[in-house]
């Protein structure tokens, strides 16, 4: 889902690849590697079918006006995590799919580093400043929130 920003083609991109694994599957030589092949190819996958794709612009929503309403504790912790996947989504290429691959996908830098075919030193460098890219954005539109509240206030 971080990749594709939609479920429909992260269904896709996942029903693809494991259509290239039971194709290409046999001639993997060390069946301790699939799991990292598996992610590899996803990867591949999802640039590939994103390079065929226009991009899609997302208009946003308008602003509501007058009070908010009341929010649960357990809502709002969802809400908050879409807000941080939103703002992951937003990022560039070489931060988000390390970040994802890391928090998300849970894999270690060294798996990182094979499924991107990137030295594992420019894995942690992105995760870092990938984190506080993502900290920034965070910060910025919650402050952009309370200015708006005080505004309207």
């Amino acid at each position: 889902m971080s990749l594709t920003r939609s479920e429909a083609e992260a269904s896709d991109a996942t029903q693809q690849t494991f259509a290239i694994w039971a194709a290409k599957g046999h001639q993997l030589r060390d069946p301790s590697k699939v799991k990292t092949w598996l992610f590899t190819t996803l990867h591949r996958e999802c640039f590939r079918t994103r390079r065929e794709r226009q991009p899609l612009r997302l208009d946003g929503l308008d602003e509501e006006k007058g009070d908010l309403p009341f929010v649960e504790q357990a809502t709002e912790r969802r809400l908050d995590a879409k807000c941080a996947l939103e703002a992951l989504a937003r990022l560039g290429e070489p931060y988000r799919a390390p970040l994802s691959l890391f928090y998300l996908g849970e894999h270690s830098y060294r798996e990182i580093a094979e499924i991107l075919g990137i030295p594992i030193g420019t894995v942690q460098s992105r995760i870092s400043r990938g984190k506080a890219r993502l900290q920034q954005t965070l910060e910025g539109e919650s402050s952009d929130d309370g200015a708006k509240r005080e505004h309207r206030g």
